[in-house]
């Protein structure tokens, strides 16, 4: 896993984009390649991974590499807009577009950990050999976009809602 920045590309050869299966097929077959960034990673380029991807999160590792919780762009963005706007949104309508040119202020000199929700939740994560009806389970239950593929701690590969979507909508 190379790092670039404090960002990483998580590659997994044994699942090309497009590739549809037969059969039952297993977490580490359908996890693709994913950008993932560590918990001191700076905030601001990790928001702008976000955005410039498109990407619905990130997976946030810590400096070994293992997976400690991911990032949802909605969290991010829930960090930009003021505790007093998300409590009253009628406020919202009072604020001017300058704010959005404060985001960069805001998300600079912080770091990805920063960003996370104090609550500690569970990770999104799945066994290499878990069933693609497992891994839609665990996007379920934890309302999340993104689970970490893993085989013990280490990380294979993420799959998101989308291509888990993909795959399921796939004709056999």
């Amino acid at each position: 896993m190379a790092l670039i920045s404090a960002f990483a590309l998580i590659v997994n050869p044994a699942s090309p984009v497009g590739t549809s299966y037969a059969g039952t097929m297993h977490a580490v077959e359908m996890a693709e390649e994913y950008p993932v960034v560590e918990l001191d990673s700076d905030a601001l380029d990790a928001a702008r991974l976000l955005a410039e991807r498109r990407l619905p999160g990130l997976v946030v590792t810590d400096k070994a590499g293992c997976p400690q919780s991911v990032l949802p762009a909605s969290q991010v963005v829930r960090f930009l807009v003021p505790s007093y706007v998300r409590d009253d949104p009628s406020l919202a309508g009072v604020l001017n577009e300058s704010m959005a040119d404060r985001v960069a202020d805001k998300l600079g000199g912080r770091t990805v950990r920063s960003l996370l929700p104090e609550e500690v939740t569970e990770l999104p994560r799945v066994n290499s050999d878990d069933t693609i009806v497992e891994v839609a389970a665990m996007m379920a239950r934890l309302r999340c976009p993104l689970v970490a593929v893993m085989e013990d701690r280490t990380l294979n590969g993420v799959i998101s809602a989308s291509r888990l979507l993909q795959l399921a909508l796939a004709p056999h």
